[in-house]
């Protein structure tokens, strides 16, 4: 019976299997069902034949602006906390282009801070969106579910077995619960211990207990510290250059060992960003990652991977692939580009009943959306020296080199900032006027109106951060973005007064 589940489903998402004869139930006959396979590709064909016709930047319609900025203000009034960022989407998007209800199109370089891989308006994604709303309910739970959550699920865990001990997965609907579902296994794990290590700059969320984590002051600013957290350095390229790699690492493990002996038995876990994102796309080492690993497991600390906004967008699948150092992690947590968040978990770190629930886990377009983008990127050509996340990063690096020749005041030296161009993959930045955080967030607002859509991250320096949707953007689309981000910079360094 479950065997034919599975199978009818596989058809009615797309993925070439052949309709299930004699299904076992109702719900079996409804997913394979022809006349409603039919009736999400009519669908999707309509909506694709609007989308289609976004095929560049525009400004905005200043028959709209009143009714655009009448919206905004309502947006802003309804949620508090201030002015809103200007970005209302009109429903409309074809690949790295976005189409705003002020009628504007810009293209979309943050894609929700990593979430939207695949961009905007894929026919693919829009078709297991339609078929998921279908189902009898769109919620599913840890009390009841159907199977597309636990689908999904396995999908995952297919891929990250096959570098890793990951065999469990628990899905939440965000990131940061999904991380403090990662601090509640460790901290089981290893009861009574109640202190945590994270790299200096991380970010985790904005839970209560994740904004203690998190090392920035601006995100805790007015909650009870209760969470014990001690901070190490990250891997910085430069200083171990200067001293030398190995007189480095061996800095930092007597830095971690000095807490270990500190607090002795008092160290749930130690996480890490194998490449930090909201800290300013720093990228790790694995020599370095290697020694203080190798101390946690001799201490008995759990080595915590989060990967929410790195996963799928470095040469390999898995940031733990990249660095070799999946055989290492107990702990997982995967987001945004999945669209279900989830936290993985070797046997190990399995709980004992009842410390994971919740209602919600998530909502079946979601998980089906989810599953094939996993999917998609098992089985394209993303990955590798030559995939096509590492052929954007070049083609990023030289669009930046040019415009780093060609305008050398926008881009003046930056102390302790090796490159004013780096990143990884889709992890893309650049550091121009100096870093400085208030011309960065200038700039950035200018961009947007210019009609390149990107954001900032670091922490003196500032960078421009650009997390593209490279699962659908052509090669070919950088010399039209760089020519935007170019009028961007000159309008913002006149008005700055830089150069």
């Amino acid at each position: 019976m479950e065997l034919a589940l599975f199978g009818a489903r596989e058809d009615v998402m797309g993925n070439g299997a052949e309709t299930v004869a004699n299904a076992g139930t109702i719900g079996d006959e409804m997913w394979a069902s022809g006349a409603i396979s039919e009736a999400a590709d009519r669908l999707v064909a309509e909506a694709s034949s609007y989308n289609e016709r976004i095929a560049d930047v525009r400004p905005a319609s200043p028959e709209l602006a009143e009714s655009f900025d009448e919206l905004l203000f309502r947006a802003g009034e309804t949620r508090g906390r201030g002015k809103l960022y200007p970005y209302l989407g009109s429903g409309a998007g074809n690949g790295a282009l976005v189409e705003l209800r002020d009628g504007s199109v810009k293209w979309d370089m943050i894609t929700g801070i990593g979430v939207h891989y695949f961009g905007h308006g894929d026919p693919d994604l829009m078709r297991e969106g339609v078929l998921g709303s279908i189902g009898d309910t769109v919620k599913h739970g840890n009390l009841q579910a159907n199977w597309e959550s636990y689908a999904f699920a396995e999908t995952l865990l297919g891929e990250a077995k096959k570098h890793s001990g990951l065999r469990h997965c628990f899905l939440s609907t965000s990131g940061a619960m999904a991380n403090e579902s990662a601090l509640k296994l460790c901290l089981q794990k290893h009861a009574p211990a109640c202190r945590v290590i994270a790299f200096a700059d991380c970010f985790m969320g904005r839970s209560i207990v994740m904004s203690q984590i998190g090392d920035s002051a601006g995100n805790r600013v007015g909650i009870p510290l209760s969470q014990h957290v001690d901070y190490m350095p990250f891997w910085d390229p430069d200083a171990a250059a200067q001293m030398g790699k190995a007189r480095y690492i061996d800095m930092a493990v007597a830095h971690l060992v000095q807490y270990l002996d500190r607090y002795p038995g008092q160290h749930a876990c130690f996480i890490f960003e194998l490449i930090q994102g909201e800290g300013g796309f720093n990228v790790g080492d694995r020599d370095f990652f290697k020694a203080l690993i190798d101390v946690c497991k001799d201490r008995g600390v759990a080595v915590w991977d989060d990967e929410i906004q790195t996963f799928g967008r470095t040469d390999r699948m898995f940031a733990y692939e990249h660095f070799d150092l999946g055989e290492y992690v107990d702990v997982f947590c995967v987001g945004k580009m999945t669209q279900v968040c989830a936290t993985l978990f070797t046997e190990d770190y399995n709980p004992a009943p009842g410390l994971l629930s919740g209602t919600f886990t998530g909502e079946t377009p979601t998980f089906r959306v989810g599953r094939r983008i996993v999917e998609r990127l098992r089985d394209g050509n993303y990955y590798g020296p030559d995939g096509s996340n590492a052929r954007h990063q070049r083609a990023f690096r030289e669009q930046v080199g040019a415009l780093m020749k060609k305008h050398p005041a926008w881009f003046p030296a930056v102390d302790g900032l090796g490159e004013l161009c780096g990143g990884i993959g889709g992890m893309m930045r650049m550091t121009p006027f100096g870093g400085e955080k208030a011309k960065i967030a200038a700039l950035s607002k200018i961009l947007f109106e210019e009609g390149v859509i990107v954001f900032w991250c670091g922490h003196s320096p500032y960078h421009v951060r650009m997390l593209p949707p490279l699962g659908v953007m052509n090669e070919s689309d950088w010399p039209r973005v760089f020519e935007v981000v170019e009028r961007g910079m000159a309008r913002a360094a006149k008005e700055l007064g830089v150069g």
